[in-house]
């Protein structure tokens, strides 16, 4: 089993393909190739946390995998419908993610004399913020080629991130 992040889908959102200059002529190229990068990333035996910003949630059902739902600013229905759409949890507020991670839709402040360290998305494309930082991964569609990342691939590039600055 593996676990893999990803925000930001926005399923059928026409606004946001045009907004984000997403490399789609329209939100139906646009929800098939997110869902056929989750599918063939993801197994149903993994874990997927989505961080916010589902879009359209009639397609949660075509995606593999046990899925959580850090809510977004879009993500508006109970959580109880979250639920009953295909998610095993859901949370209205960040998380903590293996004693170290704080998980948010929105980007946290961190510092490196801080214990933490914060994947999020929300940002997209905007340059102000940094894929990756010795404290932070922004895991937004448009940073990850529209696929889930691994937290495997996300701890390395943090490590990697630190080890730049002791050298």
């Amino acid at each position: 089993m593996s676990v893999y992040f990803i925000a930001d889908l926005h399923f059928d959102d026409e606004n946001i393909r045009v907004y984000e200059n997403r490399p789609f002529e329209n939100v139906e190229e646009m929800n098939r190739a997110i869902i056929d990068n989750w599918n063939s990333t993801v197994s149903e035996d993994d874990e997927v946390y989505l961080v916010g910003d589902i879009g359209n949630e009639k397609h949660i059902s075509e995606l593999k995998g046990k899925k959580y739902l850090v809510k977004g600013n879009h993500d508006r229905l109970s959580n109880e419908e979250y639920r009953r759409i295909g998610f095993a949890e859901v949370y209205d507020k960040p998380i903590i993610f293996n004693d170290f991670w704080m998980v948010s839709h929105e980007p946290l402040y961190v510092n490196k004399n801080m214990p933490y360290a914060n994947i999020f998305g929300h940002v997209h494309a905007n340059p102000a913020y940094k894929t990756v930082s010795i404290r932070s991964y922004c895991v937004s569609a448009e940073r990850i080629g529209y696929t889930p990342v691994s937290f495997e691939e996300i701890a390395v590039a943090v490590q990697e991130e630190d080890n730049k600055k002791e050298n």
